[in-house]
Parts: C-alpha cells; structure tokens; sequence
C-alpha cells in the first residue's frame, strides 16, 4: 500500500516548518541566511539566533525574545510577528491533523479550534477589513504549499459525493469499501473532507491496513451518530471513538472548507487542509487528484465538480485528461443527467476515453483502473 511521501524529504529546502528542523540548519549550516521559517516556536533559541548569520531570512509567525528579533532585523531578516487573538495560525507549515481542529472536543464543538475560527470568519467575512481577509488569504496560501509538500508524489484519486449520506446507509458503507479498496491499490483518496460520502471514503482509507472485519465492526460504532445534526459533538465523538479503538488507520487527505462552515471536517482523514476561500479549496482538490476523480451521487455541489474538472481535461490546460468515473447510473443520466451532458463534452476529444459511467460503486476501482492509461 502507497503511503504519502515522508513531509520533511520534499519540501522546498529554504523553509524550516519544525523546531527540529531548525536546529539540524543550525548545527548543520552554521546560517539561517535567505532561509523561511514558518510558525517555529523560537523562544528558547535566543542564543542560536543572536550568534547565527540570519541576512535575508523571513521569519513567518515565530515567537522570539525582543533581544533576538531586534538582532536578526538589523541583520536584514523580515520578521512578521505572531498575530495575538486569532484561533487560527496563517503561516502554519503544516496541513491540520484531525486531533488539532477537534481538540477540545470533550467541551462541546463549539469550543474546539474548527468551530472557533469558523466563528472568527462570520464575524470578519462582512466588514470588509482589508487586514482580516489580508490573513485569510495568507493562511491558505500556507495550507497550500504545505499541501503541496505533502502530496509530492503521490497518486492522488479524489472522490466526491454530497454531505448528505448518512452513516448507517448501504450508500455509506459501499463509500468507505470504494475508499479502503483505492488506498489498498496504492493510491492516496483526497475529499472535500466533510461528512456524508466523504467521511464515508476517508474511513475506507483509514481502514485499510485492517482486516476487512475492522471496517464492519466500526460502521454500527458509527452509526449511533448518523448525521452531523443535531449534534456535531456527538457525531465527531463517535469518530474518535473509533479511531481510539483503531489508532494506527491509513493515511488520506480530506480538503474541507470554513466557507461552508456548518459542516465539520470529518476525523478520519489524517490530513485536513482546511480553506477560508471555497473557490481555493474546490480548485485544488481537483487539481491535486493526478490519478482521476470518482463521483458518487451527489447535488448542486458534486455536479459543480464534475465540469470544474471536466473543463482542464477538455482543454488539457493540466496536461493529459485524467480519468472521470461517475457513479450510480440512473442518478446521473435520469435525476441529474450531468452524463450525456459530459459525453457530448468528451466527444472526438483526447478525454473521451478517460471518462466512464458505472452502475455501482463496487465497480468503479476497476474502471479507474481501466481508463486510467
């Protein structure tokens, strides 16, 4: 089974995102000079930054003593303080884990870190503050390059299906097999991160270094908290309930997004890259998904994504089209009939073999598989 590329050997060789990645420049180089240096705590290193040349270094978001900050500004470096009072880091290094937003959970959601800078973003989103959208679009550009260095790689199969599915559901449960069987194929599944069909698919990845009993025990754990509503509380709980029970489950990303921010996250992606802008977000999940998309029944917002990654395959502006396998037959050519739509699109061009309607979800690993090239 594919894992995704270790963070540390693919990121841009100028950036330092960790305390130990600083001290192993510090010893190893002898200068911080032209380097970046994200959201590293570096309170404690007062006397490696008053001693070490720092000539064109940018500190993004690092706690240090005046003394060192007055020092390495004289020496040339940009140094952008940490901002005081915001629930959130906008030069974060790294993507989000599932424990960091839902920390504090056992207090209710609304006191965790994902419900906290959601609250921020609806009080700042309307005024129009240059400064608040200003850290915005910083922290998603974070999030960003840090997906990037987290993804490089990586055969990434994206699979997008509406929030809606509940747990407990035949749907879920073939969403979470499609998931666990593409990871045990040695591709890494990215989602939209919510609940529904994507929770369901990164649960399937997070099951598949086990035994197949492992996922039908843990769909009635998770079955006792159907939906996200009434209580997201109670439905993350549940989710970490089983992750406790299983604590060593596979990797995948989900790409969620506080512009929808009455939907959580879901746990069990073990990689969340988290967006305030949804159009950011909705853009680089497709783009990041190099292997193909799956589409599972969805509305308004999954058919949005079957022609905002139909429209680069169309045109190739991302090089060779990549697979499209739509799920479920009559959903997609009767209720929402976005596939004639698509074929026509497809016809007499390069993508027209890269694109396949299936019956059932079962079959769709198979289908990428075939029409992936």
């Amino acid at each position: 089974m594919q894992t995704m590329p270790a963070h540390a050997a693919h990121h841009n060789d100028r950036e330092i995102e960790t305390l130990e990645e600083f001290d192993a420049t510090v010893s190893a180089r002898g200068s911080l000079a032209g380097f970046r240096v994200q959201a590293v705590d570096l309170t404690d290193r007062t006397r490696e930054l008053l001693t070490t040349d720092t000539a064109g270094a940018v500190f993004l978001g690092c706690p240090m003593r005046e003394d060192a900050a007055v020092k390495i500004r004289t020496d040339g470096a940009l140094v952008f303080p940490p901002i005081p009072g915001l629930p959130f880091d906008p030069y974060r290094g790294l993507v989000y884990s599932p424990d960091e937003l839902f920390a504090s959970l056992a207090d209710g959601y609304e006191e965790t870190p994902d419900a906290r800078a959601y609250a921020w973003f609806q009080r700042t989103k309307e005024d129009g503050d240059i400064y608040a959208s200003m850290l915005r679009a910083v922290h998603d550009d974070s999030v960003s390059d840090a997906l990037d260095e987290l993804l490089s790689g990586a055969r990434v199969v994206g699979v997008m299906g509406g929030h809606a599915m509940r747990r407990g559901t035949a749907e879920y449960e073939g969403a979470a097999r499609l998931g666990r069987e593409l990871a045990r194929a040695g591709f890494t599944v990215a989602t939209g991160g919510g609940p529904g069909a994507m929770e369901a698919a990164n649960l399937g990845a997070y099951a598949a270094p086990y035994d197949d009993d492992m996922l039908a025990d843990a769909l009635p754990l998770l079955a006792k908290a159907p939906g996200f509503a009434p209580s997201i509380t109670e439905w993350a709980t549940a989710a970490f309930e089983v992750r406790g029970r299983w604590p060593k489950g596979g990797r995948s990303i989900g790409i969620p997004t506080w512009f929808y921010g009455h939907e959580p996250p879901n746990p069990f992606a073990s990689h969340i890259a988290k967006y305030f802008a949804n159009a950011t977000r909705e853009d680089g999940l497709l783009a990041r998904s190099n292997a193909g998309v799956v589409f599972l029944p969805g509305a308004a917002g999954t058919v949005q994504e079957i022609f905002d990654n139909a429209t680069p395959n169309y045109y190739e502006s991302r090089g060779e089209p990549t697979p499209m396998v739509l799920v479920d037959r009559a959903h997609w050519t009767e209720k929402l009939p976005a596939w004639p739509l698509l074929q026509s699109l497809a016809r007499d061009r390069s993508m027209e073999s890269r694109i396949v309607l299936v019956d059932g979800i079962e079959e769709a690993p198979e289908a990428l598989k075939r029409i992936g090239g």
